[in-house]
């Protein structure tokens, strides 16, 4: 395995610490879960970054990278649900658009890369769910609601984006 997909997979690894610290309400509690859940999102820069550098993109690193990140956004969104802070149809927009793409992706024989749109997602979801995460008090409720409905929409977006060019590419060559 890859330095590259290690790092992938320790991104992993913190997902269950996350979890279990967003269930206990002290600030010190929601600070750590913050540290790594940024942490966890740097990693996720880190790895494709040192996978291009050191040439060792892989047929894994591909297939584990995007799934990680999923996980890494999702779970946190499904206890945000539990605990009430989001809706439960915004965060199934946003699983909707994953599995869809992720379906889509399963037949395809070479794997793009992210778009502008799709990074701009990625960002937006960070910083929705930090901004969900942190103990900023009441004052910041609003606009950590704001920030998740704007990673909302953005993902909804980028995989419409995604999507449709390439069903216009399928439609030239069957014409």
């Amino acid at each position: 395995m890859t330095i590259p997909n290690w790092i992938t997979f320790s991104r992993l690894l913190g997902i269950p610490f996350l979890l279990y610290g967003l269930y206990n309400p002290t600030p010190q509690a929601q600070w750590i879960c913050l540290t790594i859940f940024l942490v966890a999102a740097l990693t996720d820069w880190l790895d494709g970054y040192l996978a291009r550098k050191l040439n060792q993109i892989s047929e894994l690193g591909k297939f584990l990278d995007p799934l990680v990140d999923k996980l890494l956004v999702l779970a946190p969104l499904l206890v945000f649900i539990e605990l009430g802070r989001v809706p439960a149809w915004g965060v199934f927009l946003i699983l909707a658009r994953e599995l869809a793409i992720a379906g889509w992706r399963v037949n395809q024989t070479t794997i793009t890369g992210a778009n502008i749109w799709g990074k701009l997602k990625t960002v937006s979801q960070i910083v929705a769910i930090a901004l969900l995460i942190a103990p900023l008090g009441e004052v910041w409720q609003t606009p950590s609601v704001i920030a998740f409905w704007i990673s909302v929409a953005l993902t909804l977006i980028s995989g419409g984006i995604y999507l449709i060019p390439q069903k216009v590419r399928t439609n030239e060559t069957t014409v």
